[in-house]
């Protein structure tokens, strides 16, 4: 029970360091700036969040790269709240449905939906939240290797 705990633990302070900045690159925390988790569990997350203005095309709609960066980290997160380090995607698919506009608040939910020794499967929905509209589906396939999450950079 405890280890679970602490795995959790773990993949909110990755999630968190991602958006931030402190790991990872610019165009994931500039994509992320702004998730808020608001539901938390071993193997699932919920976030809840507002489309900036620079993540939207020239349309206002939101950009569906700026989508699909949410969705890889946030399955992401939910993965390596069941284990002890990151893995890698070997597989990565997205279905879109439809968009969201600047200002428009979304949720975004992961639930790893397999596990099978090395590999690991998620879901991520992305809806609407005013209406529950769905705009994006993403299936991600993931393998274990000896990758550990990266640590924060020293602030200067």
């Amino acid at each position: 029970m405890e280890e679970s705990i602490l795995q959790m633990q773990r993949s909110l302070k990755w999630l968190q360091d991602v958006t931030t900045g402190a790991i990872g690159y610019e165009l994931e925390s500039r994509t992320l700036q702004g998730l808020q988790v608001i539901r938390a569990q071993r193997g699932f997350l919920r976030c809840s969040f507002i489309v900036p203005t620079h993540a939207s095309d020239v349309n206002g709609n939101w950009h569906v790269g700026a989508i699909a960066t949410i969705i890889d980290n946030v399955g992401g997160a939910a993965i390596y709240s069941i284990g002890d380090h990151l893995k890698v995607t070997v597989n990565f698919n997205i279905s879109y449905y439809s968009t969201a506009k600047i200002q428009e608040e979304v949720e975004i939910e992961a639930k790893v939906i397999g596990n099978k020794g090395k590999l690991t499967s998620v879901v991520v929905d992305v809806r609407k939240k005013h209406n529950g509209e769905l705009i994006a589906i993403g299936k991600q396939w993931t393998a274990s290797n000896d990758y550990r999450s990266p640590q924060p950079r020293p602030k200067l």
